[in-house]
């Protein structure tokens, strides 16, 4: 019979777990106010914008070199050119410029590469289209295979704003069923988590001009819910008619010219133009955890609406005063925390100088120190291209503080005359200028933008932190995804160190098709030319290992410097194997096993794995693991130099320990390299049919581990 408890020891029992349930509750607490204020991190990226724009490096360079990438409407998309114009606002259905920002090749998707059907890939919008092959784009640049993404959860925050597109193209009646799911809005973010299995939430968004940053914004509150782990937002635009061109001619709101002259006294309306942006978002810790090179931070967001103001589409100062607060705050900043604002822009001569008022308010007058806020917009550049402006700003400011440069804003005149710059405390960005970090100020960039739905948005970044003790692996920039017809960007950097053996580097270059092989290839070859002889061959080989999924046209281009990686390159892209090149087609999907063969007595030879043992770390760091294993079991002789006596390597007692030794080794490079395999097998394989009994146990699981 067991002693009752005394209500002295049930009071001390109590208060003993009322104590841990209040520490484990201090604990939760601090673990959710810790993520709610985690800044957000920028991992990969892709984009194409008008001017020829198809990847983050290359928008850097229009912006950069003051490039404009407005040009003549298309001719390719079925406008009625010479009827669609009239120098005449007033009149009907016409439009009183000529010109705009266009996306090369908008029509064109490699349908084949996301398993979709000719007919219902004519039946989806073009903005569906670039959605999808922006996303294999931007994780790709993150160093991540899409393909490794299914089932996870993975987010997808996309603006995107209703088109024309299925009542003005496809009336055909073939694809008069896939119309629903091709033309909708809420269908651009459900299809690419469709298409590549993510199960995370998947939001289309659409405020408008703003639709981008919201969506940015939302995807960051996702992370920090725990909704998600990795997260794509951005957004897309694609001007399928010229509606918009019509629509804003009546309410003379655009641009002659079709340039959007940002802050100019010469403004005269917006210039319309399209394109599609998408970073890749991870909380900082869980991309420091997983090794993903970071590009910038998301400190700091913020969305309102400007509620019963002066008009339903007219922009609000105290609501644009009010965002950018909030955006400060969310981040824990301060106003003279911020260098540089990419705003909205448009080059209206109504919304312009309210934004610029509302900027003023929050960052002129004598509060800052040292320089003033510095003021631009890459709409001078590329045009207003709407759902997608506000990301393109996110890019453009990201690069700006991997180069370090403040580019200029193209087409002013003069700054606008209905602004009171006197105030002082934000400036112009009419010349380029250095963004020099350092000193203990971190640099930060403010990227604004307004709906005409009256949703605004204020985005605040940072530059990425550095991490002591570890260096960065540059990435493949500017380099296809196996999409034939499209460019791209390529992998970010996933780890540190190089694939390649005996300073030997392989290039493995895939796609979906032999177009995309030969297309990814050029690519390639571009990138190595474009970054001189300082390309870290290392790192780039273990990027396109590591980073990509295996598509099933394949060529390894093998290559001990430059010159020679870029001579097998070439010849893929002409569609010739050369000298230092295999290549081919995989069947089944490229689903196939790996094994690791350990190869018996027979097959040594004097000075195997010495010259690999010099140059390459992994492959050293074993077997010098492996010779100091044989040592107590050894008599008078060292792994070091039996590999080099003929005489010592003939016997038994030397030859398997030393094979053994160069199997394992053999296998720790392969294991570094981003190969794992599905069985490890100590048989002995003396013809081919002992080979194919050999792959045939291992299909069915039977490999055996010695």
């Amino acid at each position: 019979m067991g002693l009752a408890m005394s209500d002295e020891d049930k009071l001390r029992l109590y208060l003993r777990r009322a104590a841990v349930d209040l520490h484990d509750a201090r604990t939760r607490l601090q673990e959710v106010e810790a993520r709610a204020g985690e800044p957000i991190a920028v991992v990969g990226m892709s984009c194409r914008y008008p001017g020829g724009v198809s990847s983050p490096d290359e928008l850097w360079r229009l912006v950069v070199d003051g490039g404009d990438g407005v040009g003549g409407f298309p001719g390719d998309r079925g406008w009625d050119l010479e009827g669609l114009f009239d120098p005449d606002p007033d009149h009907n259905g016409t439009s009183y410029t000529r010109h705009g920002g266009f996306v090369e090749d908008a029509g064109w998707f490699d349908a084949k590469h996301f398993q979709i059907s000719p007919r219902e890939a004519l039946a989806m919008d073009p903005q569906q289209r670039l959605l999808l092959e922006g996303a294999w784009e931007a994780l790709e640049d993150a160093g991540i295979d899409p393909e490794s993404l299914k089932g996870s959860l993975t987010g997808v925050f996309a603006g995107v704003i209703a088109s024309s597109y299925a009542t003005g193209v496809t009336r055909d009646k073939e694809v008069e069923g896939l119309r629903l799911t091709g033309s909708t809005a809420s269908v651009a973010s459900g299809r690419v988590a469709y298409s590549f299995g993510f199960e995370g939430p998947a939001i289309s968004v659409d405020t408008a001009c703003s639709s981008s940053l919201v969506a940015l914004h939302l995807a960051c509150q996702s992370l920090r819910a725990g909704e998600c782990g990795l997260a794509l937002a951005g957004g897309v635009t694609v001007l399928s008619s010229p509606a918009v061109f019509v629509a804003f001619s009546r309410q003379r709101g655009l641009s002659v010219d079709g340039r959007c002259k940002s802050f100019a006294d010469s403004a005269d309306g917006t210039g319309w133009s399209e394109g599609v942006g998408l970073v890749v978002l991870e909380r900082l810790s869980v991309a420091r955890a997983n090794g993903h090179r970071v590009l910038g931070l998301v400190r700091g967001s913020a969305v309102n609406q400007d509620g019963a103001s002066n008009g339903l589409t007219a922009p609000n100062g105290p609501s644009q005063v009010r965002v950018i607060g909030q955006a400060l705050a969310s981040g824990g900043l301060v106003a003279g925390d911020v260098d540089v604002v990419e705003a909205h822009g448009t080059g209206t001569v109504l919304g312009d100088p309210i934004e610029a008022g509302a900027l003023l308010e929050v960052f002129g007058g004598g509060g800052r120190v040292g320089s003033p806020l510095w003021l631009g917009s890459v709409k001078s550049n590329i045009g207003h291209t709407q759902a997608a402006a506000g990301v393109a700003g996110v890019i453009k400011m990201l690069k700006a503080m991997e180069y370090g440069v403040l580019p200029r804003t193209l087409h002013v005149d003069e700054p606008s005359g209905h602004v009171d710059w006197s105030v002082g405390g934000v400036e112009l960005l009419r010349e380029s200028r250095s963004w020099v970090g350092g000193g203990g100020r971190v640099r930060r960039a403010g990227v604004s933008s307004f709906g005409v739905s009256g949703t605004n948005a204020h985005v605040v970044l940072e530059e990425a932190p550095v991490v002591e003790g570890v260096e960065g692996v540059e990435g493949v920039e500017g380099v296809g995804v196996g999409v034939e017809g499209v460019g791209g960007v390529g992998v970010g950097g996933v780890g540190v160190g190089g694939v390649g053996v005996g300073g030997v580097w392989p290039f493995v270059v895939c796609g979906s098709s032999e177009g995309a092989l030969r297309g990814q290839a050029a690519r390639l070859a571009g990138f190595l030319r474009g970054g001189g002889v300082g390309v870290d061959l290392g790192g780039v080989a273990r990027d396109l290992v590591l980073g990509r999924s295996r598509l099933s046209c394949r060529a390894v281009v093998v290559g001990g410097d430059r010159e020679g990686l870029l001579r097998g390159l070439d010849g893929v892209a002409g569609g010739e194997f050369v000298d230092g090149v295999v290549g081919g087609v995989v069947g089944g999907g490229g689903g196939g096993k790996v094994a690791f063969l350990f190869s018996g007595q027979g097959s040594q030879w004097v000075g195997m794995g010495v010259r690999l043992w010099d140059t390459n770390p992994v492959f050293a760091d074993s077997m010098q693991r492996c010779a100091e294993a044989l040592a107590p079991w050894v008599d008078g002789w060292s792994l070091r130099t039996a590999l080099s006596d003929e005489r010592t390597l003939l016997r038994d007692d030397v030859v398997q320990p030393a094979l053994w030794a160069v199997m394992v080794s053999l296998a720790a490079v392969w294991q570094a390299a981003g190969v794992t395999p599905d069985a490890v097998t100590g048989h002995s394989v003396r013809s081919h049919a002992d080979a194919v009994k050999l792959l045939e146990e291992i299909e069915r699981g039977q490999g055996i581990t010695e």
